[in-house]
């Protein structure tokens, strides 16, 4: 079991940059792959990134593609999420999420283990 802590959210103006990080308990995160998702008041929760239990594999939402990075550190049992170029539309509470995984791969669902979200807020 891990459990999942946001970090880094915060209000940036349009155009900005933001890194948002994950920290997990637990010695068996290398054993996780990770996504982050997101939503905005009155959406439904949408996947953002994801990136496998090695670090090697990324897939990212055509809304993420080219501007947001996802990286991992298993030293650290952190994830995180670099956003650049931020725009009004991704505004939202963004959440961590892990699913245990034997194989080095990015689900898209089947996340079972969330954190508790931050507050991103790209002003116009």
């Amino acid at each position: 079991q891990v459990q999942l802590v946001e970090s880094g959210g915060g209000l940036v103006q349009a155009g900005g940059s933001l890194r948002v990080s994950c920290a997990a308990s637990g010695r068996t995160f290398s054993s996780y792959a990770l996504g982050w998702f997101r939503q905005a008041p009155g959406k439904e929760r949408e996947f953002v990134a994801g990136i496998s239990r090695s670090g090697s594999t990324t897939f990212y939402a055509d809304s993420a593609k080219g501007r947001f990075t996802i990286s991992r550190d298993n030293a650290k049992n952190t994830v995180y999420l670099q956003m650049n170029s931020l725009k009004p539309e991704d505004t939202a509470i963004y959440y961590c999420a892990g699913q245990r995984l034997y194989g080095d791969y990015v689900p898209h669902d089947g996340y079972d283990y969330w954190g508790q979200g931050t507050q991103v807020t790209v002003s116009s």
